[in-house]
């Protein structure tokens, strides 16, 4: 028998034995919990990046690190976790684009209108084209993953994900979040 068929047959029997233990554990504990569902379309000009320092690699023509601090904030328009606004989102965001396509990933802290904070990491993919005109677009997709936070949002856990656009020369973005959280017990 191959290397190939044994490893494919020690994975089959892996999953086989596994199974029965999986089917008597049933779902887990956040799935018997309530998930709320999240929509947010945010206003035009309510994001900006406060800081950005730029390093060229050296390697390829373009190749860019990034560090930059992004802020957002909001009045009667602001989004809400289990009713309570968010007023300020603060997020330092580290990039490793080629000609502004790349990865980046970014830690965020949201300050709630009573005071609690929200902390979420989120993973960034960007891709940049040059239209006809010379004109460049970057367009970009994010998973952020909320972990936790203070008050009553200590417990928080859930998933969004972003699309949207950015331009670094104006120092502007868009974007539209969705996803659910949860609230651990």
């Amino acid at each position: 028998m191959s290397a190939e068929l044994k490893r494919i047959r020690t994975f089959a029997v892996a999953w086989l034995l596994m199974l029965p233990a999986l089917l008597l554990l049933g779902p887990g504990e956040a799935s018997a919990q309530q998930k709320h569902k999240y929509f947010f379309k945010p206003p035009p000009g309510s994001t900006k990046f406060t800081q950005t320092h730029l390093m060229d690699v050296g390697d390829v023509p373009a190749h860019q690190v990034r560090i930059a601090q992004v802020q957002s904030k909001y009045g009667d328009d602001a989004p809400a976790f289990d009713g309570v606004k968010v007023r300020e989102i603060r997020s330092v965001l580290v990039s490793d684009y080629v000609a502004g396509t790349g990865n980046a990933f970014v830690h965020v802290v949201r300050t709630l209108e009573n005071g609690d904070k929200m902390y979420s990491r989120a993973d960034i993919m960007a891709r940049t084209t040059i239209g006809a005109d010379g004109a460049r677009s970057t367009s970009f997709t994010s998973v952020e993953r909320l972990n936790g936070g203070t008050g009553k949002f200590k417990g928080i856990r859930g998933t969004l994900w972003t699309t949207g656009f950015s331009d670094m020369k104006a120092g502007t973005s868009g974007t539209q979040t969705e996803g659910e959280y949860w609230f651990e017990q």
